[in-house]
């Protein structure tokens, strides 16, 4: 019988998440999909891995102290893995975020006791990384973990996410995540790399003329500072339409409740599947499920009634 793990605060419960075979999903039997389960996260996303990353380092290096005030650009799930932390730990936490985001993320994050500034609805990120900037260039006291800059980021994944994934999977041949701040696939995919620099890394984007919440196209003109895309082997667009509908997929067909991105993220595993299928190759993919569907409900994209041409879109290659 296996022993129960018990956490000594909900801090240390950060990690260790699942992998999950998917590969009833996957286009060919030979290769076998896992998706990395982040939801089980304290606060539901991958993203608390680099909230306590950036918390401890910025204490370690004694930038922060209790009761500083913690200024963050975010599209949601950084901001509440850091208002998570802060009401653990003492500090005061401001978020800015697009207008438009989900109301799921705005009452969490308000539940945590941070305190919401909104950045122009449809103007992305990328406005409010501007917008933090200027918030902080006029209150010099407040400190900003700035995830997109910050090397706490990819270490998280480096220490944590990369190494799980070799403990439950060693033979795994293609590491997918979404490219938002990049954290994940420089911090993971620099772990894997150093075991086996055969593995393969692929970053999941949306297609610039559409939307993915919480990915990002570089062709918008921001690329993260924490990202070297010479270390990524290779980049596959995704559109909107096939993000929801994989979304939905893995919910009705599999029970697997997760969020936009990862519908993104699983989408793109199904692309270099079928593209490893048409070379005569096998294989195992992991990629990254950044967060359960809770946030997104409001969306209505878990509703049956919102539907796609199935044949349309399976029979599609997207690649």
């Amino acid at each position: 019988m296996a022993l129960n793990k018990i956490s000594s605060n909900i801090i240390t419960s950060i990690g260790n998440t699942p992998l999950i075979d998917v590969s009833q999903l996957s286009p060919d039997p030979k290769i076998q999909i896992f998706g990395k389960l982040e939801s089980s996260n304290p606060t539901g996303s991958v993203k608390d891995r680099v909230a306590k990353s950036l918390i401890l380092n910025a204490e370690k290096e004694g930038k922060i102290s209790q009761g500083s005030t913690i200024l963050e650009p975010t599209s949601g799930n950084t901001g509440i893995g850091l208002a998570m932390l802060g009401s653990t730990r003492g500090y005061k936490i401001k978020v800015v975020m697009p207008a438009d985001v989900p109301p799921e993320r705005i009452d969490i994050l308000k539940a945590f006791g941070a305190e919401v500034i909104f950045s122009d609805a449809g103007k992305g990120t990328n406005e409010s990384i501007n917008l933090a900037k200027q918030i902080s260039n006029d209150n010099p006291n407040y400190y900003m973990p700035y995830q997109y800059g910050n090397e706490a980021n990819p270490k998280a994944h480096y220490e944590t996410t990369g190494p799980e994934i070799i403990k439950d999977l060693p033979d795994t041949d293609v590491f997918i995540a979404g490219l938002g701040t990049g954290g994940t696939l420089m911090g993971a995919g620099k772990f894997l790399k150093e075991y086996n620099s055969n593995i393969q890394i692929i970053a999941t984007a949306p297609h610039p003329d559409e939307k993915v919440q919480g990915l990002r196209a570089i062709e918008h003109g921001f690329i993260p500072p924490i990202i070297d895309l010479e270390k990524l082997d290779g980049r596959v667009l995704i559109e909107g339409e096939e993000a929801f509908y994989w979304t939905r997929k893995l919910l009705v067909d599999m029970g697997i409740f997760v969020g936009v991105s990862s519908g993104a993220t699983f989408a793109t595993a199904r692309k270099i599947a079928e593209k490893m299928s048409k070379e005569g190759k096998s294989g195992k993919i992991v990629t990254i499920f950044c967060d359960g569907g809770w946030k997104y409900l409001s969306t209505g994209i878990y509703s049956e009634n919102f539907k796609y041409d199935q044949k349309e879109i399976e029979g599609k290659t997207w690649w």
